[in-house]
């Protein structure tokens, strides 16, 4: 299994979040994730101006094995989008944690994050699952 970056937190799902400096929230599926999807096929992205919901689905990445819902870490507005994973969805298989981010979001409540898995605890639920 590829390290767990120390500047994340993580969701059950298998989703990360990056909190930048500037507040922002840069978020995408964890290495563990894209490797159990395999190859990725296809990625929908939520629009940039889009309202999304902690915990709510909000774009879907799709594998030749199975579609997989990518929920939302935060509630906040989506100020950008991965738009390059278009043409090249792979670079998720490739660099999950770095190119393969899918959408920031500016958080309406930055204490979410609180709720979220340290890098230790995504290990240790990882380690429950049998990964």
């Amino acid at each position: 299994m590829s390290e767990i970056p120390g500047d994340l937190k993580f969701l059950k799902s298998h989703e990360w979040a990056r909190v930048e400096d500037s507040g922002q929230v840069t978020v995408g599926i964890s290495d563990h994730a894209q490797g159990l999807l395999g190859d990725l096929v296809y990625v929908e992205l939520p629009n940039v101006g889009d309202s999304v919901t902690a915990g709510n689905a909000c774009a879907v990445v799709e594998s030749v094995k199975a579609a997989s819902d990518v929920y939302s870490p935060v509630s906040g507005k989506v100020l950008a989008v991965n738009a390059a994973l278009a043409d090249k969805p792979e670079t998720i298989n490739e660099d999950a944690y770095g190119e393969g981010w899918l959408f920031v979001v500016q958080p309406d409540d930055a204490d979410q994050l609180a709720e979220l898995l340290s890098p230790d605890d995504y290990a240790e639920l990882l380690d429950e699952e049998g990964h």
